[in-house]
């Protein structure tokens, strides 16, 4: 049985930080790219970014503009992604899906990414 749990969200105040985590198991972690992913209600999906199963990261600058950072931890089974500097548009369900690409490639399209589980929600005030 695959799992990947988000958590760590709560209600931060606008400027501050938060770590969410996301705990993998019944699955190869290290073989995994793990996407991070929000949605705001009533809004689009939107991606992020991901941590490679090899090591590197990308992101959605359109969204994180610098203030975001992802990181993995494989001995733990866990990825990471540290919020800086939020907004209040950054209030949304986040989500922390994973997917095995070949080894070609580090990652894979949104279409790709699976077991999504129920997020973690950050709120943020103004």
């Amino acid at each position: 049985q695959v799992q990947l749990v988000a958590s760590g969200g709560r209600l931060v105040q606008a400027g501050g930080s938060l770590r969410l985590s996301c705990a993998a198991s019944g699955l190869t972690f290290s073989t995994y790219t793990m996407g991070w992913f929000r949605r705001a209600p009533g809004k689009e999906r939107e991606f992020v970014g991901a941590s490679s199963w090899s090591g590197g990261t990308t992101y959605n600058e359109d969204s994180v503009k610098g203030r975001f950072t992802i990181s993995r931890d494989n001995a733990k089974n866990t990825v990471y992604l540290q919020m800086n500097s939020l907004k209040p548009a950054d209030t949304a369900g986040s989500f922390c899906p994973g997917s095995q690409p070949p080894t070609y490639r580090d990652f894979p399209p949104n279409h790709e990414y699976r077991y999504w589980g129920q997020g973690t929600q950050v709120t943020v005030s103004s």
